[in-house]
């Protein structure tokens, strides 16, 4: 624990203080944390340190890049306050001018006003109710929000993707190599996209992606059927960095925006890139039968209910095999 520079600080009071903060310690106080009280954050360095605590916990980086835009961008005017002077008012100031014009970002900015704060209260500088609170609090301030409609994912008819994918070829962007490979194990955009080297096993041909890049947080093994395992040695030949298929930047994967804006450039820009799993799933319901169970599972979805998983380990993966390999050769004929 810092006392002070020299010569600002004394030899002699730097003795007298480091005499009374161990008699603070033997009488079981804690100086470190008084110390802390008393130099209380503003809201935006608690902000900072409640994002920097949860950095672990979040696997997603947009997910972080959109925490961190929100308290800096619509929380500006309570930054620099101190966190136990944020109030109702401050917290109105924030949400009034966009809670009609962008009803679902002022929500999220609400509810992470409110994280902040109660982390606030945990480290000891707030006390009280939480001034952000919705229920029987800012509900009577402000008008309910118009909620957005939600539709499902646009989705290719999958009569339509065997005539997409003979296109694919011809394209010569890494991104139709990555939305070809996606396609072929019904997989999500991000698991394709942070896909590494070290994640493929070519031999046994088995993709193997870490529970920290799945969004049910367990692993998920992909089994890597005749067209993909090919795409695989294509871009094993050109290997820029130890992602599967590298972005324009050194160290970086493909960008997020590269499949939509291939499917663009394609005129097909009216389906999703996440719409291939819906059209996966519709022709395995459809045209097989394969069990829904098997389907589900190549989806990386749960089946069944916490009892059902927790005695059924297995993940079916040669079922699952069975499965790609029948939806790769629909996608090829």
């Amino acid at each position: 624990m810092g006392l002070g520079s020299y010569p600002t600080v004394s030899l002699a009071a730097a003795r007298k203080k480091a005499a009374d903060l161990r008699l603070e310690v033997a009488e079981g106080r804690d100086p470190l944390a008084t110390r802390a009280q008393e130099r209380e954050p503003t809201f935006g360095e608690c902000a900072d340190l409640y994002l920097a605590s949860m950095e672990n916990a979040w696997r997603n980086e947009k997910h972080r890049a959109q925490w961190r835009m929100t308290l800096s961008v619509y929380c500006a005017s309570i930054r620099g306050l101190k966190i136990s002077d944020i109030d109702t008012a401050a917290v109105l100031d924030v949400l009034q001018p966009i809670w009609s014009t962008r009803a679902e970002t002022a929500s999220r900015v609400r509810g992470r006003i409110e994280r902040i704060l109660d982390f606030a209260k945990v480290k000891g500088w707030r006390t009280g109710e939480n001034p952000a609170l919705w229920r029987g609090h800012l509900k009577n301030a402000l008008p309910p929000r118009q909620r957005l409609t939600r539709g499902h994912h646009a989705a290719m008819p999958y009569e339509h993707l065997p005539a997409f994918i003979r296109r694919l070829p011809s394209q010569a962007a890494i991104s139709a190599r990555a939305l070809e490979f996606l396609i072929l194990t019904a997989a999500r955009s991000g698991e394709v996209l942070g896909a590494k080297w070290d994640e493929i096993d070519l031999e046994k041909g088995i993709w193997t992606i870490p529970a920290q890049r799945m969004k049910a947080g367990r692993i998920h093994r992909v089994p890597l059927v005749h067209r993909a395992h090919s795409l695989l040695i294509e871009m094993s030949s050109v290997r820029l960095s130890d992602y599967v298929f590298p972005g324009q930047k050194a160290g970086r994967p493909l960008s997020e925006t590269a499949m939509p804006n291939l499917m663009k450039r394609m005129k097909v820009a009216d389906y999703t890139v996440h719409g291939f799993r819906s059209c996966f799933r519709d022709w395995a319901g459809d045209q097989t039968s394969f069990s829904r169970e098997v389907a589900e599972a190549a989806l990386a979805h749960s089946v069944g209910d916490a009892t059902e998983r927790a005695y059924r380990r297995a993940d079916a993966l040669e079922k699952r095999r069975a499965l790609m390999e029948a939806w790769s050769v629909y996608c090829c004929s």
